[in-house]
Protein backbone atom coordinates (compact mmCIF):
# COMPACT_ATOMS: atom_id res chain seq x y z
CA UNK A 1 0.00 0.00 0.00
CA UNK A 2 1.18 3.15 -1.29
CA UNK A 3 0.33 6.62 0.21
CA UNK A 4 -0.06 7.95 -3.34
CA UNK A 5 -2.97 4.87 -4.17
CA UNK A 6 -5.08 5.28 -0.87
CA UNK A 7 -8.86 6.15 -2.08
CA UNK A 8 -12.04 5.80 0.00
CA UNK A 9 -13.98 2.65 -0.51
CA UNK A 10 -16.30 1.96 -3.30
CA UNK A 11 -19.65 3.41 -2.38
CA UNK A 12 -18.77 5.01 0.79
CA UNK A 13 -18.75 8.83 -1.01
CA UNK A 14 -21.89 10.42 -2.44
CA UNK A 15 -21.26 12.30 -5.45
CA UNK A 16 -22.29 15.90 -5.04
CA UNK A 17 -25.89 16.60 -6.55
CA UNK A 18 -25.32 18.58 -9.76
CA UNK A 19 -28.35 21.29 -10.05
CA UNK A 20 -29.54 23.14 -12.79
CA UNK A 21 -28.19 20.32 -15.43
CA UNK A 22 -31.56 19.51 -17.50
CA UNK A 23 -35.00 17.62 -17.02
CA UNK A 24 -33.20 14.33 -17.48
CA UNK A 25 -31.29 15.39 -13.93
CA UNK A 26 -34.11 15.52 -12.34
CA UNK A 27 -32.92 18.68 -10.47
CA UNK A 28 -33.52 21.06 -13.78
CA UNK A 29 -35.18 24.16 -14.03
CA UNK A 30 -36.21 25.02 -10.36
CA UNK A 31 -33.01 23.37 -9.22
CA UNK A 32 -34.94 21.53 -6.64
CA UNK A 33 -36.20 25.21 -5.01
CA UNK A 34 -39.73 25.21 -5.88
CA UNK A 35 -41.06 28.25 -7.53
CA UNK A 36 -40.23 31.57 -6.42
CA UNK A 37 -40.64 33.04 -2.96
CA UNK A 38 -37.49 34.05 -0.77
CA UNK A 39 -36.09 30.71 -0.42
CA UNK A 40 -35.86 30.50 -4.19
CA UNK A 41 -33.89 33.96 -4.14
CA UNK A 42 -30.42 34.31 -5.01
CA UNK A 43 -29.23 34.71 -0.78
CA UNK A 44 -32.80 34.46 -0.01
CA UNK A 45 -32.79 33.12 3.55
CA UNK A 46 -33.47 34.81 6.54
CA UNK A 47 -31.44 35.09 9.61
CA UNK A 48 -31.36 31.77 12.47
CA UNK A 49 -34.01 33.06 15.51
CA UNK A 50 -36.21 35.15 12.86
CA UNK A 51 -40.00 34.51 13.49
CA UNK A 52 -41.58 36.80 11.00
CA UNK A 53 -41.53 39.62 12.47
CA UNK A 54 -42.94 38.52 16.05
CA UNK A 55 -40.41 39.56 18.68
CA UNK A 56 -37.69 36.27 18.42
CA UNK A 57 -37.49 33.96 21.79
CA UNK A 58 -34.17 34.92 22.36
CA UNK A 59 -34.80 38.68 22.68
CA UNK A 60 -38.63 38.16 24.51
CA UNK A 61 -36.94 35.99 27.76
CA UNK A 62 -35.04 38.03 30.61
CA UNK A 63 -31.43 38.67 30.16
CA UNK A 64 -30.90 38.78 34.16
CA UNK A 65 -30.05 34.75 34.65
CA UNK A 66 -32.02 33.09 37.12
CA UNK A 67 -31.41 31.43 40.76
CA UNK A 68 -33.49 29.38 42.60
CA UNK A 69 -35.07 31.41 45.39
CA UNK A 70 -35.97 27.61 47.10
CA UNK A 71 -32.51 26.77 46.57
CA UNK A 72 -31.51 30.25 48.33
CA UNK A 73 -33.88 29.40 52.10
CA UNK A 74 -32.50 25.60 52.40
CA UNK A 75 -29.10 24.74 52.68
CA UNK A 76 -27.11 21.03 53.37
CA UNK A 77 -24.92 20.11 56.21
CA UNK A 78 -22.23 17.86 56.05
CA UNK A 79 -21.65 15.18 59.16
CA UNK A 80 -18.48 16.48 59.48
CA UNK A 81 -19.37 19.59 60.34
CA UNK A 82 -21.57 18.13 63.39
CA UNK A 83 -18.30 16.81 65.25
CA UNK A 84 -17.43 20.82 66.40
CA UNK A 85 -21.64 21.52 67.47
CA UNK A 86 -23.17 20.73 71.13
CA UNK A 87 -26.01 18.76 70.88
CA UNK A 88 -28.92 19.23 70.59
CA UNK A 89 -28.45 20.43 67.08
CA UNK A 90 -31.29 22.76 65.76
CA UNK A 91 -31.30 25.11 62.84
CA UNK A 92 -31.12 28.19 64.99
CA UNK A 93 -27.40 26.57 66.52
CA UNK A 94 -27.25 25.72 62.51
CA UNK A 95 -27.40 29.52 62.05
CA UNK A 96 -25.49 30.72 64.63
CA UNK A 97 -22.25 28.27 64.71
CA UNK A 98 -22.32 29.46 60.26
CA UNK A 99 -22.17 25.93 59.10
CA UNK A 100 -25.55 27.34 56.88
CA UNK A 101 -26.29 31.00 55.57
CA UNK A 102 -28.29 33.92 57.77
CA UNK A 103 -31.43 33.33 55.44
CA UNK A 104 -31.53 29.44 55.46
CA UNK A 105 -35.60 28.40 56.48
CA UNK A 106 -34.70 24.70 56.48
CA UNK A 107 -31.87 22.31 56.31
CA UNK A 108 -30.54 18.67 55.12
CA UNK A 109 -28.05 16.71 56.73
CA UNK A 110 -26.31 14.89 54.02
CA UNK A 111 -23.81 11.62 54.31
CA UNK A 112 -20.46 13.15 53.54
CA UNK A 113 -17.49 12.70 56.12
CA UNK A 114 -17.44 11.05 59.20
CA UNK A 115 -19.69 11.76 62.39
CA UNK A 116 -17.21 11.10 65.58
CA UNK A 117 -19.54 12.10 68.40
CA UNK A 118 -23.51 11.14 69.49
CA UNK A 119 -25.63 13.77 68.74
CA UNK A 120 -29.19 14.49 68.63
CA UNK A 121 -31.20 17.15 65.86
CA UNK A 122 -34.05 18.71 65.90
CA UNK A 123 -36.59 19.94 63.01
CA UNK A 124 -33.47 19.21 60.84
CA UNK A 125 -34.09 16.78 57.48
CA UNK A 126 -31.85 13.85 57.41
CA UNK A 127 -30.87 11.89 54.21
CA UNK A 128 -31.26 7.61 54.22
CA UNK A 129 -27.39 7.29 54.70
CA UNK A 130 -26.95 10.17 56.95
CA UNK A 131 -29.82 8.86 59.56
CA UNK A 132 -27.92 5.49 59.39
CA UNK A 133 -24.93 7.29 60.35
CA UNK A 134 -26.34 9.53 63.19
CA UNK A 135 -28.47 6.04 64.44
CA UNK A 136 -24.81 4.26 64.61
CA UNK A 137 -22.71 6.40 66.27
CA UNK A 138 -25.83 6.71 68.94
CA UNK A 139 -27.49 9.86 68.25
CA UNK A 140 -31.09 10.60 67.82
CA UNK A 141 -33.49 12.63 64.86
CA UNK A 142 -36.58 14.45 65.98
CA UNK A 143 -38.36 15.92 62.86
Amino acid sequence: MRLNTLQPAEGSRKEKRRLGRGMGSGLGKTSGKGHKGQKARAGGYRKVGFEGGQMPLQRRIPKRGFRSQSARASAEVRLSELNRLESPITLLTLIAAGVVPQGAQKAKVILSGVLKQRVSLQGIAVTVGARAAVEAAGGTIQE
